[in-house]
């Protein structure tokens, strides 16, 4: 018996190759829609709010977009931000920027907000923010220019420039927090909803 329920497949909100893995990994059955908002627009927004609001604005805007074009199916939203203090990041533009956001992060405690929704019709049916906090080592100039090098344009395609699974690893002395968390997806919480929802079995 297939875990996936619905009649129909989910709806991936996101262009995210990571999270396109995990629904899979999970067995859901599902397609990829990426969502087309002005992200930036979105978070400015958001305003003051602090960054595990903006990612549940971000997460939901999303969702619904594709929603509008994707009648009775369920769509599935996510983003993640990054804040040290009070400070938030977004994804680098170039290597120079990536350059000047590690040497913002390193020798210090970030925390990383994955945000999911879960949209039918425009109405969202479940939603949810979890945090994780990320301990950089105190890296030297040399090793961050070596670690760029290593990474190539992968450190342009998430906030904090770095992926956890891949060689960004290297970056960190402590990490706490869930893993699916990490990687940009609160996937246990979602997986739980969808359970006593009756979309997926279990």
């Amino acid at each position: 018996m297939p875990l996936w329920l619905e009649r129909q497949p989910l709806v991936l909100a996101s262009q995210s190759q990571v999270r396109g893995k995990m629904l899979a990994a999970a067995g859901l059955r599902f397609e990829i829609r990426p969502a087309n908002i002005d992200e930036r627009d979105v978070e400015a927004k958001a305003g003051n709010s602090d960054a595990a609001a903006a990612a549940r604005l971000l997460a939901r805007a999303k969702a619904q977009a594709v929603s509008a074009q994707r009648p009775g199916q369920l769509v599935l939203g996510a983003d993640q931000t990054l804040a040290r203090g009070a400070t938030r990041f977004s994804k680098p533009s170039d290597r120079d920027k990536a350059t000047e956001q590690l040497r913002a992060l390193r020798g210090r405690t970030h925390e990383l907000h994955s945000a999911v929704a879960l949209v039918r019709d425009s109405t969202v049916l479940f939603d949810c923010v979890d945090t994780a906090r990320l301990t950089m080592r105190d890296i030297s100039d040399r090793f961050l220019s070596d670690y760029l090098e290593m990474a190539g344009d992968a450190a342009l395609h998430s906030v904090g420039a770095y992926q956890l699974e891949g060689i960004g690893i290297h970056l960190f002395e402590k990490v706490e927090g869930d893993y699916f968390t990490i990687l940009g997806l609160p996937l246990l919480p979602l997986l739980k909803f969808l359970r006593q929802e009756k979309f997926v079995d279990g």
